[in-house]
């Protein structure tokens, strides 16, 4: 028999069964926020495909040292970034990070800091020339952001833009051909940059006209010193024991129906969630939280299958592979003050079609590499960043053929033919995970940020109180303003819960925060 419904809505269960797929921070951040708001969510569960909480919040060792294979940075550590107000709750971050004067600045998301340019003749580049390029760069890429919510776009994308303002820029360069295929060079190495920012093969992929739409938080990015997973860590903590299932891999989300659970109540649900062992789960609620690149792959996840609308969204959304490699050196070829080490291959341009001989090539969509800090902590690492096909490419070598070609383009580029190898290496594989499928989320120019709306939007579509949502969805990729970041995956959680929460007329307002 059904119990009465909640607050004489009969078309609302007394103790709702709320399931939650995917455990990352997404799906955390819902279940945390359920749990806190009130007992009427007791009744909650969340199925995780892997063995493991976190998503694509992953922290690994490099020897003995802690790094990131997935989210590396709090972007934005500011009192409105939902994930620095949890890491700060938790202790995770140090002195530096918590500064009230670190959480002030505005750096536009990409922070100046100590750095060496090589290029691919082996020698280092002049800091006067790097800088000057790099600032037009910048300004190219602000004018990018101007076009939101215009009538008429000049071009479907960011890269188009960028491209036809370096044509119109190199006509007023007083410099000889050779400086300017070198300017050509050294702006082609800030479009890898910019791919690895967005998470894209090629700035061709991305819109113009929502470019504009994606926001950034004051704040001096910081990390975690004892690795990102101590949050989500920490987040697991915080729910009953058991909550979390896993290694339960959904194969399909059965809703719009009435499913009979075979148990001594018998009763219906409206959704039914199948496991890929035959495992079956019944819910009032189900919050989708697996990475659009999974989405985008699946043709029978959902029975029935999506509206039109959603389905147009999952397909024409962009979603890119970004990945990371790891290099512990014996000893630094670089100065001790030195951050970051940038690589100008000379005979690159934006203006050029890029190689197509990834084998021989691959590497050199590398745009430089990180050197972690401090070396107390991490001894002499390099972290470089490779984005798209390439690092597709990438994935499928060995670590041998990785750290050969890598070992060579350093020799080329540094001038010394007798540079050690690297020691040790670790790497991100995004692409090969089978439940991620990719990095994260971008608006591709066949996109806007309506798609990610329609994206978020809970089923069934003419929802409303006689008529409660039955699938809901969250994740970076369903937030219009923050997709791409943590924060963005958290905030999507937190607004799931809140729309249950209003529903049921727990609180009065979707806006509530729980203590953390």
């Amino acid at each position: 028999m059904e119990p009465p419904g909640a607050r004489g809505n009969p078309a609302l269960p007394a103790r709702p069964r709320v399931l939650i797929v995917g455990a990352g921070v997404a799906g955390l951040g819902a279940a945390q926020r359920l749990l806190r708001g009130s007992r009427c969510f007791a009744d909650l569960c969340l199925l995780e495909a892997s063995g493991r909480v976190g998503g694509r919040i992953r922290s690994g060792r490099l020897g003995n040292k802690v790094v990131e294979i997935g989210a590396h940075w709090i972007h934005g550590p500011s009192p409105k970034n939902p994930v620095f107000q949890l890491a700060s709750e938790y202790g995770l971050l140090d002195e530096d990070a918590m500064a009230e004067e670190n959480q002030q600045v505005e750096v536009g998301g990409h922070p100046i800091l100590p750095s060496v340019c090589y290029s691919s003749r082996g020698q280092l580049l002049s800091s006067d020339i790097v800088d000057s390029v790099g600032a037009l760069f910048s300004t190219l890429l602000e004018n990018a952001h101007k076009f939101q919510h215009v009538a008429e776009v000049p071009v479907p994308s960011v890269g188009e833009y960028l491209k036809k303002a370096i044509i119109q820029e190199m006509k007023e360069w007083p410099d000889d051909e050779e400086t300017k295929q070198l300017k050509l060079a050294i702006l082609n190495m800030h479009f890898k940059l910019e791919c690895c920012v967005s998470g894209t093969h090629s700035m061709d992929l991305v819109a113009l006209e929502p470019f504009a739409e994606y926001t950034m938080l004051p704040g001096l990015d910081c990390t975690f010193p004892n690795g990102y997973e101590g949050l989500t860590n920490c987040m697991m903590a915080s729910l009953p024991k058991g909550a979390v299932l896993f290694n339960k891999p959904v194969k399909t989300v059965h809703w719009g129906g009435s499913y009979l659970e075979e148990t001594p109540t018998g009763r219906y649900f409206p959704v039914q969630v199948e496991c890929e062992n035959g495992e079956k789960f019944f819910a009032d609620h189900v919050i989708i939280t697996v990475p659009l690149g999974f989405l985008k792959e699946q043709e029978t996840f959902f029975s029935p299958p999506l509206p039109s609308q959603k389905t147009a969204a999952i397909q024409q959304l962009g979603f890119g592979t970004n990945n990371k490699i790891y290099l512990e050196f014996e000893q630094p070829f670089w100065e001790p003050d030195c951050q970051i080490l940038e690589v100008v291959w000379e005979d690159e341009s934006p203006l050029a079609e890029p190689p197509v001989d990834l084998q021989a090539t691959w590497f050199q969509k590398i745009p430089g590499f990180i050197v972690l800090h401090p070396p107390e902590r991490y001894g002499y690492i390099l972290c470089g960043f490779i984005a798209g096909k390439e690092s597709e490419f990438m994935e499928t070598l060995t670590d041998a053929e990785v750290l050969s070609a890598l070992t060579q383009a350093f020799r080329r580029v540094t001038g010394n033919p007798k540079l050690g190898p690297p020691k040790n290496i670790l790497r991100s594989k995004w692409h090969s995970e089978p439940y991620t499928k990719g990095s994260y989320s971008y608006v591709s120019v066949d996109s806007s940020g309506d798609d990610i709306d329609a994206l978020a939007q809970p089923l069934p579509e003419e929802a409303s109180n006689s008529k409660p949502p039955q699938v809901l969805f969250a994740g970076e990729a369903t937030h219009r303003t923050f997709y791409s970041t943590t924060h963005g995956a958290l905030l999507s959680g937190w607004r799931e819960a809140n729309r249950l929460i209003c529903l049921y007329d727990i609180f009065e307002s979707s806006n509530y925060t729980p203590k953390l």
